[in-house]
């Protein structure tokens, strides 16, 4: 491993991705992506008693099915790096709870698949893991509850609000041979610019995703067009409108030939996401869905992603702390 600039990390070995696969809810597999996802639930509590609980075997399953498809089994596995939204992590942690893995939960909200395929990345290419597990999983029902009001309220939402993804994705990493490898990666600081709106995420995260990006491409000495996509995840229309903004007054870069965000892939105008969708669920569903199955297929041989998370809780956000963005990014290669 080697550091080229100040904060790019140059993978020798090129940690491959061995398995992937993506779960979510009844609304994201009415959307546009839904022939991508290797599951589709039509029962958002999945036979559980509780929307944590669902939320955790939404996250089991995209695992099981992640560890199913690399040819391993979960006993291959040296650790499970895994996040979601709630408090504790604890979604994840039941969802891994039986395995028997060595387990580390993350927080970076939605940026959090961002993070754990960095983090994995570094873990394998420096011998601490041969193989790995990198998840992270979202519910709508189990989001509002904890950061907004119950579904019962009838709580009215902005325009600027996004959508908590109900999804999951997991992605199995290790040395060895494969097509999709993670070649670079850059953890991203945090940006905080005063947003105190916990329903205008993406106008928080977007100078985030901005830092990261425009770092990413200075250090690497390149430009947008030497990549087939770069990817947030996930700004919604509001942020990713803000970050092509960016790019384009205080760079002259026009990012909108290579550009696209998970946030605005999700859904369907029609499915009145408001400003698009978000949760950590959201990118790695996308991600370990249509994006790796398209490179996989060979439309795309290059591309960034680059997970955007809003740092905050409800106590902060009551509190009226302003909420600071951060954005991680990992660039994908095949073969």
């Amino acid at each position: 491993m080697k550091r080229i600039g100040k904060r790019t990390l140059a993978f020798d070995s090129k940690p491959a991705l061995l398995g992937y696969a993506s779960a979510v809810g009844e609304k994201e597999g009415q959307g546009p992506l839904h022939e991508f996802f290797d599951m589709v639930s039509d029962d958002d509590l999945m036979g559980e008693k509780t929307w944590e609980l669902a939320e955790s075997k939404l996250q089991k399953t995209a695992i099981d099915l992640a560890v199913q498809k690399s040819g391993l089994q979960k006993s291959d596995l040296d650790l499970i790096l895994a996040g979601d939204l709630l408090n504790q992590c604890i979604s994840s942690a039941l969802a891994s709870s039986e395995s028997g893995v060595p387990f580390l939960g993350l927080y970076g909200a939605c940026s959090t698949m961002a993070e754990g395929l960095a983090l994995g990345a570094c873990l394998v290419e420096g011998g601490a893991a041969d193989r790995l597990l990198a998840a992270a999983s979202s519910h709508f029902c189990s989001a509002e509850r904890q950061y907004r009001f119950p579904l019962a309220y009838g709580g009215q939402r902005t325009p600027t609000a996004q959508w908590t993804a109900t999804a999951a994705g997991a992605a199995v990493l290790g040395g060895g041979k494969g097509d999709l490898r993670i070649t670079h990666a850059l953890f991203g600081r945090q940006v905080d610019l005063g947003v105190k709106d916990a329903n205008n995420m993406g106008a928080a995260m977007a100078p985030s995703a901005y830092d990261t990006i425009s770092t990413l491409l200075t250090e690497l000495g390149a430009e947008p067009r030497d990549f087939d996509q770069i990817v947030t995840g996930d700004l919604g229309h509001v942020g990713a409108d803000i970050l092509v903004t960016l790019f384009r007054e205080n760079d002259g870069i026009d990012l909108t030939p290579v550009y696209s965000d998970c946030g605005s892939l999700l859904y369907g105008s029609d499915q009145d996401p408001h400003a698009g969708a978000s949760g950590c669920g959201c990118s790695a569903c996308v991600l370990c869905g249509p994006l790796l199955r398209d490179m996989q297929a060979g439309k795309y041989k290059r591309l960034v992603f680059a997970g955007t998370g809003a740092l905050m809780s409800p106590v902060s956000v009551q509190q009226g702390q302003t909420i600071a963005g951060v954005c991680h990014a990992v660039v994908l290669e095949r073969g």
